[in-house]
């Protein structure tokens, strides 16, 4: 008798230009172990040389956006011979992995947060380059309520928010709601829960019509000039202004705006 197929941990599926990534452990609350995040990896890899995929959209399944690590999981690697430490360095090192393919993607990447978004599920969030939230999401980085500071999603959430918000989550571990990541920059958009997959589908369609290498081109530049001091940052964005002045697509659409017209956009 043969066992049954088991469901796949993240499927994708293709809407028109966007590519939609689903997380698909509900019963789990989407907690990323390294089963789940090693489908999620491969996902993205595959979107990035996916040429009809121009924005990729992060949702998931069930009530829970993403519960962080898979404590369980991680538990059960107490009783190897190095009490697990192998195991863990190993798994945050698979997490840090995906979260930098994640901003150093060459499409947009937008989070749909349906619901509670906690620890590395939080950093999921906040490192994609968008994030669109039900008024019933709500986000915490608890890690510090268990003996566990969440020192790896520190890193996406001090890149999001401004110091004292991040700490406060940070030492606090309290929940934030939806409003509240809005306030704070952690999300963009709130919308109405039956009108989530709706708002996200009109962003990453607005912004799958824009010119594919321009914004190629953007999100890189954004990325690094961050990392850069001023000075360094201003010659470094000039040299990529440059170089985009030469590509195809900067010359048909100055050209279609001085002539009135709608650009065509040449084919990648």
């Amino acid at each position: 008798m043969s066992s049954p197929v088991s469901e796949p941990l993240a499927t994708a599926l293709h809407d028109g230009p966007v590519l939609r990534l689903t997380l698909n452990r509900a019963g789990a609350r989407n907690a990323l172990s390294a089963g789940l995040m090693a489908a999620l990896q491969a996902a993205l890899d595959a979107a990035a040389h996916d040429k009809s995929a121009r924005v990729v959209v992060i949702a998931a399944a069930g009530a829970a956006f993403c519960a962080g690590h898979d404590l369980k999981e991680m538990t059960a690697r107490r009783r190897d011979a190095d009490k697990g430490k192998a195991a863990f360095a190993a798994l945050f090192a698979q997490c840090s992995k995906l979260m930098q393919t994640i901003v150093r993607h060459p499409k947009p990447v937008i989070a749909e947060v349906q619901g509670v978004a906690t620890a590395a599920g939080c950093q999921l969030v906040a490192s994609c380059d968008l994030a669109v939230a039900s008024a019933e999401a709500r986000f915490a980085t608890p890690g510090v309520n268990i003996g566990l500071f969440c020192s790896t999603p520190m890193v996406a959430l001090s890149r999001n928010l401004a110091r004292k918000q991040a700490m406060e989550m940070l030492l606090t571990g309290e929940m934030v709601s939806a409003a509240q990541a809005w306030h704070m920059g952690l999300v963009n958009r709130v919308a109405k829960p039956d009108a989530l997959k709706a708002e996200t589908m009109e962003l990453a369609s607005l912004i799958a019509s824009k010119p594919r290498a321009a914004v190629k081109i953007g999100k890189e530049t954004f990325y690094r000039q961050l990392e850069l001091g001023l000075s360094e940052a201003y010659d470094y964005a000039s040299r990529v202004m440059t170089e985009n002045m030469l590509h195809s697509e900067a010359e048909e659409g100055i050209g279609a705006f001085l002539e009135k017209r709608e650009p065509k956009w040449p084919e990648p």
